[in-house]
């Protein structure tokens, strides 16, 4: 239990701190989990980066589930999807079912945008190391370099897919790599769970089946099939939700919470405790509780289904060197996340800019704890405001 309770309480503390998106999420798991606790290497995490990449949901916390599974089995996984996500949960049915007034409202304001600006810090040095890690050749570092190019140009989810895919079939044929990978075993290792994927399958199905015999089950049925159908992170759910609520809101609520989500720390998913609290306006509690876990419980049954056959495909010479196409990817598509939306959402002023640089040399030189720059770019960022 222990390990249950450290699972939690680091990814509580994550939870709380990590704003920019799924890109940023990755460069702090890649900080705490990799450089400072070493619960693993960078090719073991690199590959829970590359099978969340082929999954629908939430890819972070997938990445963040796996972790925890790993790290203390499946108590563990979900104490990492419980540590990381409740912040955001907490957040976002305050302010469903709250008005702030304006003095209130600026704080969060100031907070929320200096948090923004220690995000840019964060995703910058994670794509430095991933870059160092997994791009050491001129063919991993074209595939870096084209896939960062690609996304910035025609920034779409069929274009992250095809060049993902292009990555895995460049990777399988031209990797130098013979060697078989270091497949670490964790608490959470193993081969192919069927029982997962049976459950994800069954609820995929049959849900649609029971819609109109309650409120609750019609909030479950719609968005378990809206993280079912999501691939590319956060921002892709956004026409499938707006789907499940139908006419129940009106553009400008919906908006709103679609701003919230991206201005709360942890993984934009939880925009559906927004929604779900809205249209459980008798009971929003229990409405934000069903709609959240019904969005991420498809991600997560497919990790935990797929992520010990994962591992063992992995040590293939082929599959391996997909892997590392992927990888090299990866570092293009955090290149592309970098600028857009992590940068140019954040940083508009050169005193920004200024502050960015100075929190890039504090964490990657210095080695400052980054508690200690959490609380800075917090205060910065109320100054800033007011």
């Amino acid at each position: 239990m222990n390990n249950v309770w450290e699972v939690f309480w680091r990814f509580f503390a994550l939870g709380c701190i990590s704003f920019g998106g799924p890109a940023a999420h990755i460069g702090y798991f890649q900080r705490t989990f990799v450089q400072k606790l070493k619960w693993l290497d960078d090719d073991a995490y690199a590959r829970l980066i590359s099978l969340s990449q082929f999954l629908p949901g939430p890819g972070s916390s997938q990445i963040g589930f796996a972790l925890g599974y790993r790290r203390a089995g499946i108590f563990g996984a979900m104490a990492a999807f419980i540590g990381f996500t409740l912040p955001s949960f907490l957040l976002l049915y305050f302010l469903a079912t709250t008005t702030l007034d304006e003095s209130a409202n600026g704080i969060l304001v100031g907070l929320v945008h200096g948090l923004k600006l220690l995000a840019v810090v964060v995703v910058a040095d994670a794509t430095l190391g991933m870059f160092k890690s997994f791009c050491q050749d001129k063919i991993s570092i074209s595939i870096a370099v084209f896939t960062a190019i690609a996304l910035l140009v025609m920034p779409h989810l069929w274009t992250q897919i095809g060049v993902l895919a292009l990555a895995a079939l460049v990777g399988a044929f031209y990797s130098k790599s013979n060697t078989r990978p270091n497949v670490q075993q964790q608490a959470g290792a193993g081969g192919f769970k069927l029982l997962p994927l049976l459950v994800f399958l069954v609820l995929f199905a049959g849900l649609p089946f029971i819609t109109g015999l309650s409120p609750w089950a019609d909030i479950f049925s719609g968005f378990y099939q809206a993280g079912s159908l999501v691939f590319g992170g956060g921002h892709v759910v956004l026409p499938l939700l707006q789907q499940t609520v139908g006419d129940a809101f009106d553009t400008d609520r919906f908006l709103m919470g679609y701003a919230a989500a991206q201005a709360v720390p942890g993984p934009m998913f939880t925009m559906a405790t927004f929604l779900g609290a809205e249209m459980s306006l008798a009971n929003p509690l229990i409405g934000a509780f069903i709609a959240t876990l019904a969005v991420f419980l498809p991600g997560f049954l497919l990790v935990l289904s797929l992520q010990g056959v994962w591992e063992s495909l992995a040590a293939k010479p082929k599959v391996a060197g997909a892997a590392w196409g992927i990888n090299a990817a990866v570092v293009g598509l955090l290149f592309s996340a970098l600028y857009q939306p992590v940068f140019a959402s954040s940083v508009t002023s050169s005193m920004e800019m200024a502050l960015v640089i100075l929190g890039f040399f504090l964490l990657r030189i210095i080695k400052l704890p980054i508690v200690w720059l959490v609380l800075g770019f917090a205060a910065v960022g109320v100054a800033l405001h007011f």
